[in-house]
């Protein structure tokens, strides 16, 4: 791969660089599964790095929703939901995760777990969560939206 594309695609790619993540909300479309960011100390969808392994941005954002939340299945949607450009406090100044979005469903009675990344992993109820970002409210809208029409077909 191109030495000025590959750079970007991981960690040590600086300024910025690509990031996955991905919003999982139940089956009933009434509570989403989020982690609560150790670096960051905020609640956030699962999403992290990209790595040598992952085949697509898809497979990347599958592997962190199963790395970051313990769950063993949910249905990722192929279609990218949202874009996000951010600046990460915490990796150094000037550094930006390029977030391409996506969201999966699965049943909340579904065992989870807490990673060494989170201090915790909590379904939240869509009329109770915790303070979130505007775009992670936007994403949870799509996630809803997107889960919803799937339904009427």
């Amino acid at each position: 791969m191109d030495q000025a594309i590959d750079g970007g695609l991981y960690r040590s790619g600086r300024p910025d660089h690509l990031t996955v993540s991905c919003l999982v909300i139940s089956h009933d479309l009434s509570q989403v599964l989020l982690t609560l960011h150790a670096k960051a100390g905020r609640w956030f969808q699962f999403g992290g790095h990209l790595e040598e392994g992952d085949a697509s941005l898809l497979d990347g954002a599958r592997r962190e929703v199963a790395e970051e939340s313990g769950l063993a299945t949910f249905e990722l949607d192929p279609r990218v939901a949202q874009l996000d450009v951010h600046w990460v406090e915490f990796c150094g100044e000037g550094v930006h995760h390029l977030d391409v979005r996506f969201v999966a469903q699965a049943d909340s009675a579904d065992a989870y777990a807490v990673s060494e990344e989170s201090h915790d992993v909590r379904w939240f109820p869509l009329t109770d969560l915790p303070e979130l970002e505007d775009s992670v409210l936007d994403l949870i809208d799509i996630a809803r939206d997107r889960f919803a029409a799937a339904r009427t077909r």
